[in-house]
């Protein structure tokens, strides 16, 4: 027979340990502000993918408003979808949430309704099937990628030139000639769902 030293048990812990793991679930549900990332089942989808060599080729940011979680996003028209739709339209319903590191202290209530204000604004607006850096127009790595930097300052991700990406992938040539013909605006400024995803500013919230 063997006997084990008594050791007692400190249920003072318990709650403790109880409210971490809530925390950590807490942290996990979206909040307005986040960044959310799909595969799209678009035309388009699978030349951005080879192009920017991820997988993820659609973005919007998460808003909630009236207790309901929206994304918006530039599709054709940009618009806010309901979160559930929204994941539901992705490939096999997969996504990853991103936050700003230090969202907490950045992300407060005037920012974030200066977010919304500008994408009301922004609702409407066409999908920029040639990836301009203007306003006029509007594509869903674009769209959030400019609400961050003009409420925040923060710039997420790099812009890059067209000629940046691997373009030597048939579907990705014939895609950029279907848009632009043969005048490929190679020196444009984009910037990709693959770079606003690999930002060091950001951490994976749930994968």
């Amino acid at each position: 027979m063997y006997y084990y030293p008594y050791k007692k048990i400190n249920h003072a812990s318990e709650p403790k340990e109880k409210n971490h793991i809530q925390t950590q679930q807490e942290q996990k549900i979206p909040r307005s502000g986040d960044l959310i990332f799909q595969t799209s089942l678009s035309q388009q989808s699978q030349a951005i993918q080879l192009a920017t060599q991820s997988p993820y080729s659609h973005c919007g940011i998460v808003f909630e408003e009236n207790d309901q979680l929206y994304v918006l996003e530039a599709v054709q028209p940009v618009r806010r979808t309901l979160l559930t739709e929204w994941i539901k339209r992705g490939k096999d319903e997969h996504y990853v949430l991103k936050r700003l590191k230090d969202a907490e202290k950045t992300l407060t209530d005037s920012v974030i309704h200066e977010m919304q204000t500008i994408g009301r604004a922004w609702e409407g607006k066409d999908y920029d099937l040639t990836f301009e850096w203007t306003d006029d127009k509007m594509y869903c790595s674009e769209l959030i990628w400019k609400i961050y930097d003009r409420t925040t300052g923060i710039k997420i991700g790099q812009p890059e030139q067209l000629k940046d990406f691997d373009l030597n992938s048939e579907i990705v040539k014939n895609k950029l000639t279907e848009r632009y013909g043969n005048d490929i605006p190679l020196d444009d400024t984009v910037i990709s769902p693959a770079a606003i995803f690999n930002s060091k500013l950001l951490e994976t919230v749930q994968l």
